[in-house]
């Protein structure tokens, strides 16, 4: 039988000396840089985008409070926030938001950042009821529904009156005709918008890595869905010449002078079309991904289209959508005898 040993108490801290320590700290950095250099690319590139959400996270934040709290602030109710924030605004799939709670942890450790363990819990305390639910479950396995001229009428015919209307109206016909990403609108300066007698010259920013590009937006047939008459008329009602081309509207019709953000661009555009009752869920994307597809039925060049939306030649995503586009173009079951 084993004889049962008094616990001995804890031993004293140890005590280096100037030398040891100096080390031990070499050491320390030396294991970091090992523990990077074999982390998977994937995981790396992985832990950058959460981080990335994280930060807009904090973005959104300081729009509504007034206050911009510093990203390394990784507390119980920033993290429980960022959960509810990923969830109803940007619409994540449960598996994606514990994925963004590890990428954040990781990275704000590596930062020299305390992330208390309470903090972690309680994020995923308020994930497990999300994972419980199939709708959310099923978040993310489709590409963003690409929205129809006759859906950008039904939203024309919703939109709200004043100067919050007029915005809106301009910012998804105008994230339609540059065939824009949320954060390329967001990005969009007035005196980059110039009106010709065609329509409008429009320098599209870089942003995120991609390369600027400049694009022309033609006057509409349709006066509601034009983007170059929703333009002209928002401009002039908000008195804009220069800097940001979109801004944020207060609930008392005041407008600021920041550029909206990027994900407050995808809000206006969800909101505006679950307003006008469309039957599918448009998000940002939809607007980009509906002019390729519109442009392409009403028989527009490949290289012109991609002049527009700034896609590669060799683009998966750019020739899925002309492959949808052109189904019914002489479709294979079509005037073959049956």
């Amino acid at each position: 039988m084993t004889a049962l040993v008094p616990r001995q108490p804890d031993a004293a801290p140890a005590v280096y000396d100037a030398a040891t320590l100096a080390v031990l700290a070499a050491m320390e950095e030396a294991a970091d840089r090992h523990l990077d250099a074999i982390r998977p690319h994937n995981t790396k590139r992985g832990y950058a985008n959460d981080w990335a959400l994280w930060e807009e996270f904090h973005d959104w934040l300081a729009e509504r409070t007034g206050h911009r709290m510093p990203s390394t602030a990784a507390t119980r109710g920033n993290l429980v926030g960022f959960v509810v924030w990923l969830d109803t605004i940007k619409l994540a799939a449960p598996n994606s938001i514990d994925r963004r709670i590890t990428g954040v942890t990781v990275t704000a450790r590596g930062l020299g950042v305390e992330v208390p363990k309470a903090a972690t819990v309680a994020a995923r305390q308020a994930l497990k009821p999300l994972k419980n639910d199939p709708e959310r479950m099923a978040r993310g396995r489709g590409k963003a529904a690409a929205v129809t001229p006759e859906q950008l009428r039904q939203m024309n015919a919703a939109v709200a009156d004043g100067l919050t209307g007029l915005r809106d109206r301009a910012l998804w016909l105008m994230a339609f005709g540059i065939a824009g990403r949320s954060a390329e609108v967001a990005a969009l300066r007035t005196d980059a918008i110039v009106h010709v007698s065609n329509g409008l010259d429009v320098h599209v920013p870089a942003v995120k890595g991609r390369p600027p590009r400049d694009v022309v937006v033609a006057y509409g047939k349709n006066a509601d869905t034009c983007p170059v008459r929703a333009w002209l008329t928002w401009r002039a009602a908000a008195g804009i010449t220069a800097g940001p081309a979109f801004l944020p509207i207060d609930t008392w019709g005041h407008m600021g002078n920041r550029a909206l953000s990027a994900e407050a661009c995808r809000e206006i555009i969800a909101r505006n079309a679950e307003r006008a009752g469309v039957t599918v869920r448009l998000t940002g994307h939809s607007m980009r991904a509906g002019f390729i597809t519109t442009s392409r039925k009403a028989g527009k060049r490949e290289e012109k289209i991609r002049a527009q939306s700034g896609h590669a030649e060799n683009s998966p995503a750019f020739w899925g959508y002309i492959r949808e586009a052109d189904k019914w173009t002489d479709a294979a079951s079509e005037d073959i005898g049956l």
